[in-house]
């Protein structure tokens, strides 16, 4: 995992409440325990037609949404089963950012867990993106701002665990085997105890 620190980004606007995680990905494509690929799959259910082409009235198929790593989801976003994949489909077809009034608790943590940021802004905050579909924000991960087109800031509230794991670069396991010198010397000490 790379470390995120800033991400500046326009945002893609998909504004459906409730997108569960298997609208994310649908669970025909969770066969494997690979990262990378899932893009492709990602909201395939919406993203393409029966004949596989692509469905152009779809938000993300839109010119204007081409490119965008921030995404601004309805409320309730990745509600549903727990599903690590929701969040690999995402960064691998290029989201770095979701935004939400609402993120599912669980999605948050894989999310999270696997260095894509998921923030919760105030309902107002919330509306405010909705509406401006597009625009660049600079997000400052360890200021937990973000920053708008006109020099207004949101700030958001992130888990000091996570926010540190995201800066360093590491998940969970690479955290435990930064400190794995430490660990042995207290199995080594309490071992010399017993």
């Amino acid at each position: 995992m790379n470390p995120i620190t800033h991400i500046r980004a326009r945002t893609a606007v998909l504004a459906h409440e409730n997108i569960d995680t298997d609208r994310i990905i649908p669970a025909r494509f969770l066969t494997t325990t690979e990262r990378a690929g899932l893009g492709r799959f990602a909201f395939n259910d919406w993203r393409y037609a029966a004949d596989g082409r692509e469905n152009p009235a779809f938000e993300l198929n839109q010119p204007a949404a081409r490119g965008c790593e921030i995404l601004v989801a309805g409320r309730n976003f990745g509600c549903g089963s727990s599903r690590e994949h929701a969040p690999w489909a995402l960064l691998d077809y290029g989201i770095r950012a979701v935004f939400s009034s609402e993120i599912a608790d669980i999605f948050r943590n894989n999310a999270l867990k696997n260095g894509l940021l998921a923030v919760v802004l105030s309902e107002s905050e919330h509306r405010y993106l909705l509406a401006h579909p597009g625009i660049e924000l600079a997000i400052d991960v360890a200021a937990q701002t973000i920053e708008l087109p006109d020099g207004g800031r949101f700030g958001f509230q992130l888990d000091p665990f996570a926010k540190h794991c995201l800066l360093a670069g590491v998940d969970q396991l690479g955290f435990l085997l930064a400190h794995n010198d430490a660990i042995e010397r207290f199995e080594r000490l309490r071992g010399e105890a017993a």
